[in-house]
């Protein structure tokens, strides 16, 4: 599960927050996402962006995300493990405490293995997660997310966990893929465009559209996003 947690980390947000200093009104008081029936305050975001850059700031050289970078990439996975938490419920996993802390465990060590094939040494739990964008506090939820998914590959997979590489693990992923899109679908996620907008391609918090007057020219080509589920 390591590669998922690297292929959604805060490298791949977006810099630049569009609507920074614009007077924008919160899908509810206070929020900075609604996600179903659950709310993400402002205050919890605030509380989450302030743990992972106390984190960052151990490492300046390894970790180089800028403000807006920690604040969507915050957002990103405070969504994601909703999103998980979705997944779970519709397919009737359960996850104990054992079992996520177990999940997280094995993802770090993938990641220090992959760090050390690159000459990096004293690669921390903190460095890693913080490198991906991840708050440290939130390292239980993190392990239930790679938990659920986990055990939905082993389910998908019929009841074992397919080999890396293989035909069957690019198909359990990818029904695994569609199963999250659909999670996802079914929570109705809005996101206070104060900190962006979800791109559903990759489930992250990118940059909301630029609504100030331009002067004349050329636009500049940019990614397409996503904004509502493909499933």
């Amino acid at each position: 599960m390591l590669g998922r947690l690297i292929k959604a980390s805060a490298i791949v947000i977006g810099t630049g927050l569009a609507v920074a200093g614009c007077a924008v009104t919160p899908l509810k008081m206070g929020a900075a996402a609604v996600v179903g029936n659950q709310r993400i305050s402002i205050a919890t975001l605030d509380s989450q962006v302030t743990n992972l850059s106390q984190a960052a700031a151990k490492y300046p050289t390894q970790v180089t995300l800028t403000e807006v970078q920690r604040t969507q990439a915050t957002l990103t996975w405070l969504i994601r493990y909703q999103i998980s938490e979705e997944l779970a419920r519709q397919q009737g996993i359960t996850i104990s405490p054992a079992q996520g802390a177990s999940a997280l465990s094995d993802a770090l060590k993938q990641a220090e293995a992959a760090a050390a094939a690159q000459g990096l040494t004293n690669v921390t739990q903190t460095l890693i997660l913080a490198a991906s964008g991840i708050p440290p506090d939130t390292s239980a939820e993190l392990g239930r997310y790679e938990a659920i998914s986990s055990q939905y590959l082993k389910q998908a997979n019929g009841g074992t966990i397919p080999a890396s590489g293989s035909a069957a693990a690019t198909a359990a992923t990818n029904k695994l893929s569609h199963a999250e899109c659909l999670a996802a679908k079914a929570l109705n996620i809005s996101v206070n465009p104060q900190f962006g907008q979800l791109d559903y391609t990759a489930v992250q918090v990118v940059p909301a559209p630029v609504t100030v007057t331009r002067t004349a020219g050329p636009a500049a080509s940019a990614s397409p996003v996503a904004t509502a589920p493909a499933c």
